[in-house]
């Protein structure tokens, strides 16, 4: 959602020297938001036993934001490698890690079955012979196929690459309990940016209805479901909320059916990223050019590399102009980066302040799947990252990227093979 009131309250008063101090552009992260965030999560789901969050590392992979959500008890959701060696790096356990990827590599199996192990959660059937040693706890990736439709953003479940399919899910638990699996859990990923309460509770009611199934084929009692993520945040401002108490009591009422026909129930995990720290971060960025053509275009110093959400998906992004509000007129305009891309657009068409060279910009909503998501085309740079800590100082957690960085990788030892 657009940055509240009181995120704007502590930073904006600060931002002319915050930006003289560090330059710009950066993403800056609201600590404070971050762990409301985490305790409203919590709170909602207080009276469900083990009920855990797995924060999705892909989301914002910064090991100072990683810090804060293990403070608040949380777990990781990894995918790769580079997700394991980080969450390990801020000392993450085996049971707070949910390894989950897909065309797992086994070099990814060796990582994962390093420093203790983790929470395996394999993708397809075929994956079972491949691992090198299967632990004892196994979870696989349902994909219900037409049995449930995903949402705008995922798409139909029948058309996605993840997961395993409702004529596999049997066989699947059935060849790992053989080969040595004693205790199970069951995980699910059908949702993005999901706004709807009501259709998070329903995949809970539908892991629930399968456990149920497969425990009467197989005699398999299940330790978890994981929901996955997929947890919705309002881009615009018109747009309602997420109503997380009226989902956690639809799931709390799922599991208490669930305990009563079965006399035990399992645990909840999810693994929400955007939900967690999305509407926490913000992209500052200075205005540098205005262009007059066919239509009016306001040049920034940040480019698409640094958020390519609207250019990727022609996703909304509210955007403050900082001590300038619309009260005195605005005009239409397109704010732009200088990549040679003419989808570097962070607004197409869009009324704004009227922008002068120099003027800040804030773009709302970029605490996940902004900086996470960068790339370096055009020899393009990713931005640094700060932190507004709830002390009220700034704390740089990544630096800027440089040409030196950029070409690190043309720094080799010469390999030259004939076949």
């Amino acid at each position: 959602m657009p940055m509240s009131s009181a995120f704007k309250d502590r930073l904006f008063p600060a931002l002319k020297s915050i930006v003289e101090h560090y330059g710009t552009p950066f993403h800056i992260y609201d600590e404070i938001g971050i762990r409301e965030t985490g305790r409203s999560l919590k709170h909602a789901f207080s009276e469900l036993p083990g009920f855990r969050e797995f924060f999705a590392v892909k989301a914002l992979p910064n090991p100072r934001i990683l810090e804060i959500m293990q403070d608040m008890g949380f777990g990781f959701d990894c995918s790769s490698i580079t997700e394991l060696l980080l969450s390990r790096r801020i000392g993450a356990k085996p049971e707070d890690i949910m390894f989950t990827s897909n065309n797992t590599s086994r070099e990814e199996f060796l990582c994962a079955d390093a420093a203790g192990g983790c929470i395996l959660n394999l993708d397809d059937i075929t994956l079972l012979p491949k691992v090198p040693r299967l632990p004892e706890l196994i979870c696989f990736r349902y994909n219900p196929g037409p049995r449930r439709t995903g949402n705008d953003i995922i798409g139909n479940p029948v058309d996605a690459k993840y997961g395993v399919s409702h004529d596999q899910i049997l066989d699947a638990y059935r060849q790992a309990r053989e080969m040595g699996a004693r205790r199970f859990g069951l995980h699910t990923m059908l949702a993005s940016n999901e706004l709807n309460y009501a259709y998070m509770v329903q995949t809970a009611e539908m892991l629930l209805s399968l456990i149920e199934w497969l425990h009467s084929e197989i005699d398999i009692v299940f330790e978890f479901i994981n929901i996955g993520g997929g947890l919705g945040i309002p881009y615009r401002p018109e747009e309602p909320r997420l109503d997380l108490a009226a989902m956690a009591g639809g799931i709390r009422a799922a599991l208490d059916r669930f305990t009563a026909g079965n006399n035990y129930a399992p645990q909840l995990y999810m693994e929400s990223g955007r939900y967690m720290s999305g509407p926490h971060g913000v992209l500052v960025t200075t205005a540098i050019n205005r262009k007059n053509i066919y239509r009016k275009y306001i040049g920034v110093d940040a480019c698409m590399s640094a958020l390519m959400r609207p250019g990727m998906y022609d996703a909304y992004h509210h955007i403050d102009v900082l001590d300038k509000d619309e009260a005195a007129g605005t005009e239409i305009v397109d704010v732009v980066g200088s990549l040679c891309e003419n989808n570097d657009k962070f607004a197409v068409e869009r009324p704004l302040p009227s922008i002068d060279e120099g003027d800040i910009l804030v773009i709302h909503d970029t605490g996940a799947h902004g900086h996470a998501m960068g790339f370096n085309y055009n020899g393009k740079l990713r931005p640094q990252e700060l932190l507004l800590k709830a002390d009220g100082t700034v704390e740089r957690i990544r630096r800027a990227e440089t040409p030196a960085d950029y070409f690190a990788t043309l720094d080799f030892t010469p390999d030259i093979f004939k076949p």
